[in-house]
């Protein structure tokens, strides 16, 4: 059973109470229990983790080298200023799916620029908690390729 990391940056354990407006009102529990509802359907599972230190997101980037098949990250602020977090993606084998529930691009303009953009897979943005589901569906797939592949 393939298994991705879900892990999440900076003020997302703020979920539902930070910026409803821009963020929804579910809680980061209320993500949590909709990507393992997901894993269930999908046959997958996930570890779901959020911290609000960049060298810990850098660790558990490193971690998944060896622990998981995939990676879906909501970096939050880190996204715009981490080359850590660029240079951490590139570093490792398991794919990358950069993962935003607001459209950041429709947002301030220094949140146009991601430094983990160039290292991932592909960067879903927008569609609110489902950008979870959506990336945690990429992953599959780019899973599955893999499998049919070797």
């Amino acid at each position: 059973m393939p298994r991705f990391f879900v892990l999440n940056g900076p003020n997302l354990n703020l979920l539902g109470k930070r910026e409803p407006g821009i963020y929804g009102g579910q809680t980061l529990a209320d993500i949590e229990a909709l990507c393992r509802r997901e894993g269930e359907t999908r046959g997958f599972s996930i570890d779901f983790r959020q911290t609000n230190h960049e060298g810990v997101l850098v660790d558990w980037m490193h971690e998944a080298q060896e622990a998981a098949d995939g990676i879906a990250i909501n970096a939050g602020a880190y996204t715009h200023t981490s080359i850590a977090l660029h240079d951490a993606a590139r570093a490792i084998r398991v794919p990358v799916v950069e993962l935003h529930l607001s459209n950041v691009h429709a947002r301030e303009a220094f949140r146009h620029h991601s430094y983990l953009a160039p290292a991932a897979k592909g960067v879903i943005c927008g569609f609110g908690a489902q950008s979870y589901v959506l990336a945690l569906q990429a992953l599959q797939a780019l899973h599955s390729l893999t499998l049919s592949a070797e």
